[in-house]
């Protein structure tokens, strides 16, 4: 009989509500807004060097929130020098967002800011199509290569736009986290629907490497507290396992082997820790910094 799981991204609603109240739960956000402030300032000090211009590329920029904090950071080391910030981003209103927060901002006079409502591999296509190839001083791509289908080929598209300063940002989560663990073990038994692709920093490491290229890794610690995923009808608590898993409705259509054995998973320390109380799922997070 057809399992009666079906991937998150299947329900778009869900998913946004689910990734809110991951964000809500995990310091994922605050890990990275640290190494925009500690780290981001040392990768990005010579990518401007002797230009007037300096072109940004966010692949899946979102609703702009982290996009901004390092706008900011390029901006307080090459302070009015005009910036071309170029956004790839699939969903409608995540740039409709986005744009409010630009509208909003005081600090963004030497910005502009351009939206492409599409995938990755849409802009690259698209590019290419149109026998365009527009370099780049700094690319981003955080938390999105597990929406892309070719990651190898995006990766050395993405290498290919830089110029000789620049600087790639891939931001993925580490592969010593609890999701190595978790997905190693049981992602065969959820319904990716081909939307999504588990990887860490680990598998971008050994695609980097193959392909020759240098880089660097920080790990950026982080947790996520999944304590109600334990605690029965909890909603927030099925809004993270859905998450957790890619999985719609994941505490009510699994196999109850299946749940038994990943609630299980979640809480060995392998996975999470148990600390006053709470029970926190390694959520640590890689930035990789790849060389032109």
């Amino acid at each position: 009989m057809a399992s009666p799981m079906k991937g998150l991204a299947s329900d778009p609603s869900r998913y946004v509500q689910s990734f809110r109240i991951f964000l809500a739960n995990s310091t994922e956000h605050q890990s990275m807004q640290e190494f925009i402030q500690k780290q981001l300032p040392s990768v990005i000090s010579s990518i401007g060097n002797g230009k007037s211009t300096i072109n940004v590329l966010s692949v899946g920029g979102g609703s702009g929130e982290i996009d901004l904090q390092i706008l900011s950071k390029i901006q307080a080391r090459y302070p009015g020098v005009t910036i071309n910030n170029e956004v790839i981003e699939p969903a409608a209103d995540q740039i409709v967002k986005y744009k409010e927060r630009v509208a909003a901002a005081s600090n963004l006079k030497n910005v502009n800011f351009t939206w492409h409502e599409e995938t990755a591999t849409e802009y690259q296509n698209r590019m290419n199509a149109e026998k365009k190839s527009k370099k780049c001083d700094f690319i981003h791509m955080i938390q999105v290569l597990y929406y892309v289908k070719d990651i190898p080929a995006t990766i050395r598209y993405f290498h290919s736009l830089l110029e000789k300063q620049a600087k790639l940002l891939i931001i993925v989560e580490s592969g010593t986290s609890g999701w190595e663990v978790l997905w190693k073990k049981y992602g065969p038994s959820f319904p990716i629907e081909g939307l999504c692709t588990y990887l860490s920093s680990y598998d971008i490491k050994r695609m980097l490497d193959s392909a020759g290229l240098k880089y660097q890794i920080h790990e950026l610690p982080s947790h996520l507290d999944i304590t109600n995923c334990f605690i029965e009808g909890s909603k927030d608590g099925q809004l993270l396992l859905d998450f957790l898993t890619e999985t719609c409705d994941f505490s009510k259509t699994a196999p109850p082997e299946l749940k038994r054995q990943v609630m299980e998973q979640l809480r060995k320390p392998e996975c999470s820790e148990e600390r006053d109380g709470k029970v926190l799922f390694n959520n640590t997070i890689s930035a990789i910094v790849v060389e032109p």
